[in-house]
């Protein structure tokens, strides 16, 4: 069974390049919060209400963590094989469904909105990770891994290309915004949105991380260029702090891959938070945006960092 360390700084911590030690705090350690889930992902921080949710994809649910007490509970099920999850500029639940092939919101009622799913009488693949920009406008990646079996989902067919989409916050128009990332999977925007950033998942021989210039007003993407290549490690889900760092899920194969590997904005590798699994996704939340909450594998974790989380994730 895993266990904390007790010494500071915790050696899980790990220090690539210099300058990670501006973002990192000896005096923080990797805390597990919750365990016995068969695959986590789209960890989402309320701090209206002081609690975190995130998915338990094979098991159909979204679960719920208090911050307060510990807590763990059962938020939804079924969730339609929810995968990522983010709130939107007026605080609500968006959610990414496998089984449901589509994106929703959750009212502040409890009632489900469908924002997307199909595109020209088309259904949608399989949701998987999603971000809102300043606009208010929804983005989100639409690979296959969702209907690829009966594990994470129900095993279908593509109708449409694997893509990245855009939902207008205002007339609910959805614009694919590109369609030739190898499995488009986490995605996130640079604190000053020029930047859209979106993981390759079954680019070869290695997994990427793809940059994209957000051009006329926010409306289109140009560009396509590779901004890390992962080399051995696999990486899932992202988010970006407000310098601009990648705080990337991380893993798979190399048990010293697995947990979070972090970029500079210029792609340097500068840490990496060791985990006793491969981590799925992240987000920062607390109250000051400066705690990292990983979903990895069969669990929850979270650290206390030296920054904090850009909007929008």
């Amino acid at each position: 069974m895993w266990a904390p360390s007790q010494r500071y700084p915790d050696p899980n911590v790990q220090v690539l390049d210099p300058s990670f030690n501006a973002l990192r705090l000896p005096l923080a350690s990797v805390e597990q919060l919750a365990t016995g889930c068969r695959w986590s992902e789209g960890p989402v921080y309320f701090g209206d209400g002081r609690y975190l949710l995130w998915s338990d994809i094979p098991n159909d649910r979204i679960l719920k963590w208090e911050e307060e007490t510990g807590a763990v509970s059962v938020f939804r099920k079924t969730s339609w094989n929810a995968n990522g999850n983010t709130r939107d500029r007026q605080g609500r639940l968006v959610t990414c469904e496998h089984r449901g092939r589509r994106v929703t919101r959750t009212e502040y009622d409890g009632s489900i909105t469908i924002l997307m799913d199909r595109h020209e009488g088309k259904p949608l693949n399989s949701p998987n990770d999603v971000v809102v920009k300043s606009d208010g406008s929804i983005w989100f990646t639409d690979p296959t891994f969702g209907i690829s079996g009966y594990y994470e989902g129900e095993k279908a067919a593509s109708e449409i290309p694997a893509a990245v989409w855009r939902v207008d916050a205002q007339t609910g128009h959805a614009t694919m915004m590109a369609d030739d990332i190898e499995g488009p999977n986490g995605l996130a925007f640079s604190p000053d949105e020029q930047l859209l950033y979106v993981v390759a998942s079954r680019a070869e021989p290695n997994r990427l991380i793809r940059a994209f210039d957000v051009v006329d007003g926010g409306s289109k993407l140009a560009r396509n260029r590779v901004f890390i290549d992962a080399e051995a490690g696999t990486p899932d889900g992202f988010r970006v702090d407000i310098h601009g760092n990648l705080w990337c899920g991380w893993g798979m194969g190399q048990n010293e891959l697995d947990g979070v590997r972090v970029f500079d904005k210029s792609a340097t590798p500068i840490g990496h938070i060791t985990l006793p699994e491969r981590a799925a996704n992240l987000c920062f939340g607390g109250r000051f945006r400066n705690r990292l909450f990983m979903a990895a594998s069969h669990g929850l974790y979270a650290l206390y960092v030296n920054t904090q989380g850009a909007v929008g994730g």
